[in-house]
């Protein structure tokens, strides 16, 4: 079953998790009825990308109103491709939502226990990673690039909330839209990396089509080390949702050769029953 269901033109919700756990916001940007033009048409909500900073400011306040967050509550980050994973509190609240220079820097995931504060990420073609713990009401997102996902990105969300008192078992995963196996192809430096980290995984998430060149599915090798690191596959959700092929949706790096806006995850506990 498909885990984002459209709530907006302006966003998909996880909606099953929405519906089991009141007061929880989660889901991801659509391309659609924001503010930005050209190449970045129409919600950007990426800083980094040459946007106008005005026009992403407005988009994201867009957003704020439709999932009824506040802008001010929102924490963003300064994303490197890599595997640093911050906790964050509500002291945290404000960093990264309306400007790229005052968001956490070289992080790509984030998770909290607290209420009042909306985690976010952007992406074009990574995957985001969704996290919940229920029983102890932990949240987190991750952003997994090839670079991130081969770093473990996940094993390391998984470990941090070991150390807060979680086991695997009671850990819930949604993997996001991203690129999908068809359109996302790389080189034999890549799939050595996927190799030497699922040794001992008989059936490999690629497959070779011509020489240096491999079709990757990241969200199936997500998986499998989500699998590998303890959560239990009935806890794993995957959409199959491709920000290349729903071009009338999502915004893709490498569809759009580079040149496009970003989309962004998001997932928080509201903090005051006046949001819900």
């Amino acid at each position: 079953m498909e885990p984002f269901v459209l709530q907006n033109p302006t966003h998909f919700v996880i909606e099953k998790w929405m519906s089991q756990f009141p007061g929880l916001v989660a889901g991801m940007t659509t391309k659609n009825e924001g503010f930005s033009k050209g190449e970045f048409k129409s919600l950007n909500l990426g800083f980094h990308v040459g946007d106008n900073l005005c026009d992403v400011v407005s988009n994201r306040q867009k957003v704020s109103e439709n999932i009824q967050f506040p802008l001010e509550y929102w924490v963003g980050a300064e994303q490197t491709h890599h595997h640093v994973i911050q906790k964050v509190k509500k002291v945290d609240r404000g960093k990264g939502a309306t400007n790229y220079e005052e968001s956490y820097k070289g992080i790509d995931g984030f998770y909290t226990d607290e209420t009042g504060i909306l985690l976010t990420l952007c992406y074009a073609d990574c995957v985001p990673l969704f996290f919940i713990a229920p029983m102890k009401r932990m949240i987190g997102l991750a952003h997994a690039g090839w670079k991130g996902t081969t770093k473990e990105i996940a094993k390391q969300m998984i470990e941090l909330w070991k150390g807060e008192g979680i086991p695997p078992e009671e850990i819930f995963v949604v993997i996001g839209p991203s690129i999908c196996k068809k359109c996302y192809i790389v080189n034999k430096y890549v799939i050595d990396i996927v190799q030497k980290i699922l040794v001992d995984v008989e059936k490999k998430p690629y497959n070779l089509f011509q020489e240096d060149q491999y079709f990757l599915d990241l969200r199936e090798l997500n998986r499998l080390l989500l699998r590998k690191a303890g959560v239990p596959e009935q806890n794993i959700a995957v959409t199959e949702y491709c920000s290349s092929c729903h071009e009338n949706e999502f915004f893709s790096h490498r569809r759009d050769k580079g040149k496009s806006g970003r989309m962004l995850s998001f997932i928080g506990w509201k903090e005051d029953s006046s949001y819900l």
